[in-house]
């Protein structure tokens, strides 16, 4: 190949602007988005992660995404550690599915005070325990109230007056397994339907059977037993099937998740609902996404961003 003298220089100017978009004052970094979620042992959080990372794909040139998740319900301690990790790596926005709706706060208000945009999804922060840190932490989901009660609505329809029933309920301390127990009582005081109990199945199969099956034991008379999400379902309907009430005792269930649909199908399942496990993330990412594009301070982000639940059974299309 013939190097000219102009080829020469213009290769030398090629070079000069290389490095020039190459140094720190003319680096146009993406910004980093660590996505914080609860067990990735449950279904729901995996599709809520694939929901995530589908999203980034198609938006790769906007940000990056650091996708993390605990294994089991109930490890706090490791989720506020995974937070003061992407504290120390400067991400630039945090969104948290948080495990407990009060022990996260402390380490939300550190993230919060590094200049972090953190949004809330899935499960909501203890107002209280918000206000005592003097923050404020956009929570980005559904009226878990209003999605428990249409649930147990369609449940109530096929129960009559006076008949028992038992509610699985997360993990306690958690405000989303909190709003779904009240909807479920709502649904059942409204048709005159007994609660005999309430009892945390952690959200997990294994505790859900084990809660399932004390209640059928105590409760011969039991007819229906409500679960605040579908693992805890999963567990009751073994549960039942190992009673030998399969079709005695009906179980719902909450979030709509793969492994629930067969059994919807055949009715060992009544109801679920459905609060779009592959979008929740992305509501999150897309509002922290915003934040930092407008530059928007942490106390001037929207209190609540509602999305949609809906009821489904074995009908719904």
């Amino acid at each position: 190949m013939k190097f000219t003298r102009r080829s020469v220089q213009t290769a030398a100017a090629l070079a000069v602007v290389g490095s020039l978009l190459a140094s720190p004052a003319f680096a146009q970094d993406k910004p980093k988005i660590a996505l914080i979620m609860k067990s990735l042992a449950n279904e729901f959080f995996r599709t809520m992660e694939d929901g995530a990372k589908a999203h980034q794909k198609a938006h790769a040139k906007e940000y990056t995404l650091v996708a993390n998740g605990i294994k089991n319900e109930t490890d706090t301690a490791a989720q506020i550690k995974m937070i003061e990790q992407a504290v120390a790596q400067k991400v630039n926005a945090i969104v948290l599915a948080p495990a407990d709706s009060k022990a996260l706060v402390p380490v939300v208000k550190t993230a919060i005070d590094k200049g972090i945009i953190v949004v809330n999804i899935d499960n909501q922060l203890d107002a209280d325990a918000l206000k005592e840190k003097n923050i404020t932490v956009p929570f980005v989901g559904p009226d878990n109230r209003a999605g428990a009660k249409l649930v147990g609505d369609h449940l109530a329809k096929t129960l009559k007056a006076g008949d028992k029933v038992g509610i699985i309920e997360g993990v306690s301390t958690t405000f989303n397994a909190q709003q779904r127990t009240l909807g479920y009582q709502d649904a059942m005081k409204a048709a005159n339907i007994t609660v005999v109990g309430v009892q945390s199945g952690n959200w997990e199969i294994e505790k859900g059977n084990t809660v399932a099956a004390g209640m059928m034991r105590e409760h011969p008379d039991l007819v229906a037993l409500l679960a605040g999400n579908d693992s805890m379902a999963l567990g009751a309907v073994a549960a039942v099937k190992a009673a030998g009430k399969t079709g005695k005792v009906q179980v719902v269930g909450y979030d709509n998740i793969g492994a629930i649909k067969p059994m919807l199908a055949d009715g060992r399942v009544l109801a679920t609902a459905d609060q779009y496990a592959a979008k929740q993330a992305v509501f999150g990412i897309e509002l922290a996404q915003k934040a930092l594009a407008a530059k928007t301070p942490q106390n001037q982000l929207p209190a609540t961003v509602k999305t949609d639940v809906v009821l489904v059974t074995k009908d719904s299309k």
